[in-house]
This record gives C-alpha cells, sequence and structure tokens, in this order.
C-alpha cells in the first residue's frame, strides 16, 4: 500500500463523509462528489463510508438529469501521478457518469497498484455484475478482471472471471491451461493442500488470523461509530435547525447498533417531524425501522434453521417477518402519500401490495409508474402479473406481449420473466400451444430458469 494509514486521517475523512452528505440532502451533488473524494483520499479503503455512498449519490445525480464529465474534467483528472491520484481521479470521472464501465476499470487497475484491496473487491464486483448483465459482454473486461483478481490472490473470482472468458473464446487453449493453474491455486489457498504435513497447521493459522482480524475490525468500527455520534452531534448544536444535521446523527445513533442508541435515533426522529411536520424525518424514521426488522427477521431465520424442529423458534420468525411487511407497506404508502410524483414510491408501494395479495389497489400504482422509462418494463410485468393472480389470463397476455415489445435486452433477466410469465398465462387459459413454445425456446436459453423444464416435460406428454 501507497504509506497511507487508514486511521491517520480517520477523523477528518468523516468530516469530509459528513460534509458530502449534508450537501447531497440540498442537490449540489457535484460539490458531495467533491467531498467525498476528499475524504477517500485520507482513508482509500472506506468502501461503506466513501465508495458506496458515493456511488449512491452518483445514481441520485444521474437520475435527476446530473451532465457527464467535461472535457476539461476528463483532460484534468486523466490518469495521476500515484495510483491514489489515479484511483480517485476515475472515481470522480465514473461518479459523473455512472455507466460508463471504462471509467470503473481505470479504478480497478489503480485500485490494485495501490494495494487498495477492499476498494479493488468492491469495484471489481462492481464491473463484473454490469459486464454479466450486457447484452454484449466483454471479454477484456474479463480478462482484466482475472487478472486483477490474481494479483489480489482471490483465485475463486479469478476462475469465475477465467470462466466467463473462456464462455467467449472457448477454442483459446491458453486460457484453458490458465483455468487449470488458477484452480490449483485457488484449492491450494484455500487449505494449504500443496505443504505436505502442514494441512491442520495451515487450518489453525487462518482460524488464528480470522478471530484477530475479526477482533480488530470490531475495535476499529466501535470507535469509528463513537466519533461520528460525537461529530454529528457537534454538527447539530452548531446549527440544529438544519435537517440534514439531525438526519446525521440519528444514522449515527442507529449505527451504534446497540437498542438504546437505536432509542435515541427514533425518539430524535419523531421528535423532529413533531415539531418541523418535515416528511424527511419520518421517511428516514422508516428507513431506519425496517433496516432494524430485517436484521432481526435475519437472526430470527438463522435461529430457526439452526433448530428446524423448534416452534417457538418458527413462530418468532413468521411473527418477524409479517411485522416487516407490515412496516414496508407503511413507509411506502406514506412516501407515496407525500411524494405525489416520486414514480419509484409507487412502484415500491405497488410491489408491497402485489405481495400482500392487495392486487385491485396494487394495479394503479403500477399503471401509473410505468410513465418513468426507469420503471417501465418492471411495472409492465407487474401489472401483468397482478391480472395474472386475479384470474384475469387474457388480459395478463395483453399486457406481458406489450412490455416484450419494448423490452431492449431480450435476454436478461426481466426478459426471461416477462417470457415464463407470459407462457403461465397461456398455460393458465388452456392455450398450451402457445405456452409450450414459449417455455420451449425459453428452456433453450436457461434450462434451470424456475420450473421451466418440468413444464416442457409436461406439456410435451400432454401433446
Amino acid at each position: 500500500m501507497s504509506g497511507i494509514d487508514p486511521e491517520a486521517g480517520l477523523e477528518k475523512a468523516i468530516t469530509f463523509f459528513e460534509r458530502a452528505e449534508e450537501i447531497a440532502s440540498t442537490d449540489n451533488f457535484n460539490y458531495a462528489i467533491d467531498m467525498y473524494i476528499e475524504g477517500l483520499r485520507r482513508v482509500p479503503d472506506a468502501v461503506e463510508d466513501g465508495h458506496i455512498p458515493l456511488r449512491r449519490i452518483a445514481l441520485i445525480r444521474q437520475g435527476k438529469g446530473g451532465r457527464k464529465p467535461t472535457v476539461v474534467d476528463k483532460m484534468r483528472k486523466h490518469g495521476g501521478k500515484t495510483p491514489l491520484d489515479e484511483m480517485l481521479n476515475a472515481e470522480y470521472l465514473l461518479a459523473k457518469d455512472p455507466d460508463h464501465l471504462p471509467y470503473a476499470e481505470a479504478m480497478l487497475k489503480s485500485s490494485v497498484a495501490g494495494g487498495y484491496k477492499r476498494t479493488a473487491d468492491w469495484i471489481a464486483g462492481l464491473i463484473f455484475d454490469a459486464n454479466r448483465a450486457s447484452k454484449k459482454p466483454s471479454l477484456a473486461t474479463y480478462l482484466l478482471l482475472k487478472d486483477c483478481y490474481k494479483s489480489l490472490e482471490m483465485y475463486s473470482e479469478a476462475v469465475e472471471a477465467c470462466r466467463r472468458a473462456i464462455e467467449l473464446r472457448p477454442d483459446d487453449d491458453e486460457l484453458g491451461e490458465e483455468l487449470r493453474d488458477l484452480t490449483a491455486q485457488m484449492t491450494v489457498k484455500k487449505g494449504k493442500y500443496g505443504q505436505e504435513g502442514d494441512f491442520r497447521q495451515s487450518i489453525l493459522d487462518r482460524k488464528k488470523q480470522e478471530m484477530l482480524h475479526s477482533q480488530e475490525s470490531l475495535v476499529k468500527s466501535a470507535e469509528f461509530r463513537r466519533k461520528a455520534v460525537e461529530a454529528a452531534r457537534a454538527q447539530l448544536q452548531a446549527n440544529p435547525n438544519l435537517p440534514a444535521n439531525i438526519l446525521k446523527l440519528a444514522d449515527a445513533f442507529f449505527e451504534q447498533q446497540t437498542e438504546q442508541a437505536q432509542a435515541e435515533a427514533f425518539g430524535l426522529l419523531g421528535d423532529a417531524w413533531a415539531k418541523t411536520g418535515d416528511f424527511v424525518f419520518k421517511r428516514r424514521e422508516g428507513e431506519l425501522l425496517i433496516r432494524k426488522l430485517k436484521r432481526q427477521v435475519h437472526q430470527a431465520k438463522q435461529a430457526s434453521e439452526a433448530e428446524p424442529e423448534n416452534a417457538e423458534l418458527k413462530k418468532k420468525l413468521s411473527e418477524g417477518l409479517e411485522s416487516f411487511a407490515r412496516a414496508e407497506r407503511e413507509h411506502y404508502r406514506l412516501c407515496v402519500e407525500n411524494y405525489p410524483t416520486d414514480m419509484r414510491m409507487k412502484y415500491e408501494y405497488g410491489v408491497r401490495l402485489l405481495v400482500n395479495k392487495e392486487y385491485d389497489k396494487a394495479i394503479p400504482l403500477f399503471q401509473e409508474a410505468q410513465r418513468d422509462p426507469k420503471y417501465k418494463i418492471a411495472a409492465l410485468d407487474k401489472t401483468g402479473l397482478c391480472f395474472f393472480l386475479k384470474g384475469w389470463f387474457s388480459d395478463a397476455i395483453d399486457i406481458f406481449n406489450s412490455a416484450l415489445e419494448v423490452c431492449s435486452d431480450k435476454s436478461g433477466d426481466i426478459a426471461k420473466e416477462l417470457r415464463y410469465n407470459l407462457a403461465r398465462s397461456y398455460e393458465e387459459s388452456n392455450q398450451t400451444d402457445e405456452a409450450f413454445e414459449i417455455y420451449r425456446k425459453l428452456a433453450q436459453v436457461d434450462f434451470n430458469y424456475k420450473d421451466v423444464s418440468q413444464r416442457v416435460e409436461k406439456l410435451r406428454k400432454m401433446k
């Protein structure tokens, strides 16, 4: 790593991150990006507190029509004297054009060169997902991912990237040979199988290192959160009327992950909502409650799976799921009520109503959400699904066909779901020939998709 101690600039980094969030709440996204970059210059591997929030701000900015980097931006932010400069310059450009994969790739290369492993792992994951979802995946991107993962000694990921590359170039013997080498390295690293008589010791050493790393991470994380609360409290005292300061302190309390601190977060937001009537506080209260309930559901699920015969644990999980679903429905209902032009909120509320089998309430919301190009296809799919679940199969067929006509990615996940739902609608309306043809072609693309293969077999026997 390039000589930067992750703890050295921690306090300054927190200040920059907090300032960035405060500025972003006023839609001054360009300045917020600058603040995040400055914070990351002090703690380059701050994934959860720096890179991920910056990515979120970038996507919000893009959704609100933020301009892409200017020619001057590209010239000024091209390259850099050090790997850190290169990484942050690339991230700056990526923040202003979140869909431009070459910026992400430049960020990956420089984070690997600088030894910022957590950042490299995170951005590589984004690149991998984007390339995999592309209609025309890039061989060069998979090769870059392979090489970077190999440099980071992340052999499982390197193997997967290499496999994807071979799918695009199946006759490349060198790639095949490299896949075998990477697979062997992956096996050796998992248990040091290559060192005779060293297996037991390698397991003991690894467990010891994992325990020490876990303890160190907990201490650092607790210290970081404590300082975040102190800094947020000081900001609020300096300017008690700024909503962003109240939100920041509530978030800092919540991240303490104790019942008392989280109660303080909810109390702070509830008081602010009662005094000002500003829905931003009620919205954050709902978001935090959902996160809390989701965490509780996860814990209840783990406990129930550990003791599958325990009826009390099953009941607790069921009650937790019900509370979580109810909280989500109420949160999005209020969001739709207070943000009537936000199509995302209408779509999200519609999804929760659909899950609760309130189809007649969900349909108008999905129909409105179709006005936003970002949600058009998904909202059409959910509208069709509501009609299907109501038993209005002819209407569902019309809607799924309309959605497929405007769906640009004919081989993506949403297209598969649309075709599957269309086939189900044909099947339920006794148009089995049409259903069979769609299932059959879907099986040719993805044989393991849901229960497509079984439905093909069933209809084939009927025919």
